[in-house]
């Protein structure tokens, strides 16, 4: 496989990475530190940046637009240390892994293989990312294979929106594209004009990311992205999604 056939053999890594997000534990878990789903996920994943300013979290996330990002981040963080949000969603994370993906065979080679990726990326002008890839993997695999799952995402979810940057497409258009029936969850009142032109321009940032991430895929070796790609089947099915 080249290393674009092993990135889209492993789509559902995006999904895979994002399924604690509002798992009914990870809400329970929220809700008892007086945060409600939304402001878990903002401040749980955006505080691995430490207590930054809201526009340093939108920076990061793209897409969403700025003013619900400051609303979210600054009444959740006066009841939640950032830092302490983010180990608490990861721990949510971690959980999810231990009881879904307990039986689940070939975690280890899953996490090799993620590691190997994660391990082989210099990380500049990835902020998230690297905050994320900094955080302690757990020492049990089904733990680690969330725990991967959810730094190989926001690799690919930072290095998208650096690609968007690079194209010169802004993210609210971005986002119209990518989830058109979603634009008011994301702050927006009403969803930009997109033309042909935006689309296209959206397809080649898709293509940049694929080829900016190309080295990190073509450092595995043939066994690590077979085992890559059937980890990534095996935990999909075992999370539903």
């Amino acid at each position: 496989m080249t290393p674009v056939d092993i990135m889209r053999a492993t789509d559902a890594i995006g999904t895979i990475g994002a399924a604690f997000y509002f798992h009914p534990d990870t809400l329970a878990r929220g809700k008892a530190a007086g945060l409600d789903g939304f402001r878990f996920y903002v401040l749980g994943r955006g505080g691995v940046l430490g207590d930054v300013d809201p526009a340093v979290v939108h920076g990061a996330f793209g897409y969403f637009h700025p003013d619900l990002i400051a609303k979210m981040w600054t009444t959740a963080a006066e009841k939640v240390a950032p830092r302490e949000a983010a180990r608490m969603y990861h721990e949510c994370a971690h959980e999810l892994g231990r009881s879904a993906l307990a039986d689940v065979e070939g975690l280890e080679g899953f996490v090799d293989a993620a590691a190997q990726i994660i391990g082989s990326v210099e990380g500049a002008s990835l902020p998230l990312f690297t905050a994320m890839r900094a955080e302690p993997v757990p020492g049990d695999l089904p733990a680690a294979a969330m725990h991967q799952a959810m730094v190989l995402r926001e690799l690919r979810g930072s290095v998208h929106l650096l690609s968007l940057v690079a194209q010169g497409l802004d993210s609210a258009k971005a986002h119209a594209i990518k989830r058109p029936d979603d634009v008011t969850v994301f702050g927006y009142e009403t969803a930009p004009d997109v033309t042909d032109d935006d689309r296209a321009t959206w397809q080649r940032a898709e293509d940049m990311t694929d080829q900016l991430l190309v080295p990190a895929y073509a450092s595995l070796s043939d066994e690590q992205a077979d085992a890559l790609v059937t980890g990534t089947a095996a935990l999909a099915a075992a999370l539903g999604v």
